[in-house]
């Protein structure tokens, strides 16, 4: 499985610490203490600074190499974090509805196929309770490298893919932080309440999102 073949190695954005732009989350007041999803958490640095700051955290990736590697540290550093191992297109398979306050994603949406999209960010929805946030944190269009993996992402897509399902506070210019170019990468950082269901059922093209 090709996740779990990279995380036999170390790479680009698999720092020894949190990411900058979340980090800032946490010391503005952004994200409280409650329950708190790390969507495609890696090796956890993310998850474990979201339990260090109060939150009752679940961990989810689909690298068993990498959640594996996320369990060990938590118990090094002794903070409790649930790290289990999950598809991240099929999380109301293994959460309640409304189960979490906030969600983050570092790093996973820019790497979804477009076929991928809506359908991950209606499990995003699902498991978020009525008001609960998420930050999403990706590249953005502004960095170089136009056909390069992982993915840039406009402003105007992201919110194409967020905005019938969710109220966007902003979308920032941050820094995604990596071992390649340390402090450098341009990103975007999302943050976006859940909208009423009510007023979610459809999206631009008519599709069904609920």
């Amino acid at each position: 499985m090709f996740w779990n073949e990279v995380y036999k190695g170390t790479p680009p954005w698999d720092l020894d610490r949190p990411q900058p732009a979340f980090q800032a989350v946490i010391q503005s007041g952004e994200i409280r203490p409650g329950r708190a999803l790390d969507i495609g958490c890696g090796r956890g640095e993310n998850a474990i600074m979201l339990a260090i700051n109060g939150c009752d955290v679940t961990g989810i990736d689909l690298a068993e190499n990498a959640i594996s590697d996320a369990k060990k540290k938590a118990i090094e550093r002794h903070v409790n974090v649930n790290f289990i191992v999950g598809n991240v297109l099929h999380v109301d398979w293994l959460f309640r509805e409304e189960e979490f306050d906030v969600v983050i994603d570092s790093g996973l949406f820019h790497v979804m196929k477009d076929e991928e999209r809506p359908v991950f960010t209606r499990q995003v929805h699902k498991v978020l309770r009525e008001g609960g946030k998420y930050f999403m944190l990706c590249f953005s269009d502004k960095e170089p490298g136009e056909y390069e993996l992982p993915r840039r992402v406009s402003k105007a897509e992201i919110e194409l893919i967020f905005s019938p399902l969710f109220d966007i506070t902003y979308i920032k210019d941050v820094i995604f932080d990596s071992l390649l170019n340390p402090s450098h990468r341009k990103a975007y950082l999302l943050s976006a309440t859940k909208s009423d269901l009510n007023s979610a059922v459809s999206s631009p093209h008519g599709e069904c999102l609920l």
